[in-house]
């Protein structure tokens, strides 16, 4: 949430036992207020990163890595080690940055046919190697390709796939 602009006070995740009645009350409170706070969401000016946060989400590294944090952190992994917390946050955090700024690149040439890299950076604001780099890898997976060129200027798409 941080990553798009939006900020991780908009979504919080509380888990609550159907016996804690008051405690589910409070956090709803305190949620509403925190909300409240932040004023009216313009959800037209952050479409690009909902969808791009959502596809996210739906990447299998992203879902591998959340669903096993626990069993990593707590336990061991196949090797037989145990691996640290803080150490296990930096490589999630690594791997959503890169599957959300893959992400953003990908739904923002749905938009438009025919976009060059300069053109991605803009309506993204990652920076050119970010876009690049993403367009490579979205190449590879068959989620883009060159459609031709303007001049000297590569042109992508997004593919079907």
């Amino acid at each position: 949430m941080d990553l798009s602009g939006i900020g991780h006070h908009r979504l919080q995740l509380r888990w609550v036992s159907s016996a804690e009645g008051k405690l589910f009350a409070d956090y709803v409170g305190d949620v509403t207020d925190t909300i409240t706070g932040l004023g009216k969401f313009d959800v037209a000016a952050h479409r690009l990163p909902l969808a791009a946060i959502r596809r996210t989400l739906e990447t299998p590294r992203v879902r591998w890595l959340t669903g096993m944090e626990k069993e990593l952190v707590e336990h061991k992994n196949v090797y037989g080690e145990k691996i640290d917390p803080s150490r296990y946050q930096d490589v999630l955090h690594g791997a959503i940055t890169h599957e959300y700024n893959k992400s953003l690149v990908l739904v923002s040439l749905a938009e438009t046919e025919g976009q060059e890299v300069r053109q991605l950076a803009e309506k993204t604001g990652l920076d050119l190697l970010t876009v690049s780099n993403c367009l490579v890898e979205l190449e590879k997976i068959g989620l883009a390709e060159l459609e031709g060129y303007e001049g000297q200027h590569p042109k992508f798409i997004r593919t079907a796939a």
